[in-house]
């Protein structure tokens, strides 16, 4: 399914797979050995997938969904991590963009009030809470669901649902970015900042500086051609992730956050791994993530 200006999508279909996809990384990893987390929702979210004819990958994708594994482990646990970090400094307001199957308002140790405000499709969010709705799992902050495509006028439907601009926020960009070109996310990261009170805090999962190099795309491109070749030798169908990203080039996210009064700073996606002791497989994009995880602190607040 090709991306298209005005284009949406349900739980089982286009970006909306994407999420299920990394449902069973989350439900792998919750079902390992030592797990860097639980998530029991994930493996929830894929039941009902199933039940609603949804087909879960197979051959080299879901041989790929493994592969990454390690990745998607270390990801979770980092967005998971500054979350409670927000918690711990006061913050009682966090706001999840493009929530999808993301199930923290639901399990992660939140402060006695908080509030989690969860933006997406209406389709993926009503799935979401129709499927934890009927296993009867309820929420551990209050939740807030905000059913609105990220390229309207979601600012307006946050605060109608109740947002508080006067008060710090903990804000997730989690999985986001390949699904936006260059022109959305600044308006994204100028939306952000434009609602947010002084001390907000901010988690993006971000481009590397290097990514969008002649070089490194070449690769990418070669890399992703390898896979779907061997995918389509095995007899498989693997889809092409370029048709639903946005491979442009655009602003360095700590650069960007830097000059719009964010104290930022970036990790890189390998440096995440190794802080948890997790590597990717040598044959995965040559064992490496162009990545880098990013993390700020309003400085001072936009004058309204």
């Amino acid at each position: 399914m090709t991306r298209t200006d005005d284009d949406s999508w349900d739980i089982t279909e286009s970006v909306g797979a994407t999420a299920l996809g990394v449902a069973m990384a989350r439900a792998h990893e919750t079902a390992s050995d030592t797990p860097l987390f639980t998530d029991p929702c994930a493996q929830m979210f894929l039941d009902a997938a199933v039940a609603q004819g949804w087909r879960p990958p197979a051959g080299a994708m879901a041989q790929r969904i493994r592969a990454i594994g390690n990745y998607a482990a270390s990801r979770t646990k980092w967005f998971d991590e500054f979350f409670v970090a927000a918690g711990a400094a006061g913050i009682r307001q966090s706001v999840i963009l493009a929530a999808g199957l993301d199930a923290r308002a639901w399990r992660l140790p939140w402060l006695h009030d908080s509030v989690v405000f969860e933006i997406d499709q209406p389709q993926v969010l009503q799935f979401k809470e129709d499927v934890l709705a009927a296993h009867r799992v309820a929420p551990k902050a209050r939740h807030v669901a905000v059913p609105i495509d990220l390229r309207q006028d979601w600012p307006k439907a946050l605060q109608d649902a109740g947002f508080d601009t006067a008060e710090p926020t903990a804000w997730s960009v989690e999985g986001l970015l390949p699904y936006l070109p260059a022109e959305a996310q600044d308006l994204l990261f100028e939306r952000i900042t434009a609602l947010s009170a002084r001390d907000s805090r901010i988690a993006v999962e971000a481009f590397s500086d290097t990514f969008f190099s002649e070089e490194h795309l070449a690769l990418r491109r070669e890399r992703i051609e390898q896979m779907r070749a061997r995918a389509a030798d095995a007899g498989d169908d693997m889809p092409d992730p370029e048709r639903l990203w946005f491979i442009e080039d655009r602003a360095y996210v700590p650069d960007w956050l830097s000059e719009h009064r964010w104290d930022a700073a970036a990790l890189p996606a390998d440096d995440l791994m190794a802080r948890y002791h997790r590597v990717l497989p040598a044959d995965t994009t040559e064992g490496t993530m162009s990545t880098e995880f990013v993390e700020g602190v309003l400085t001072e607040a936009y004058s309204r």
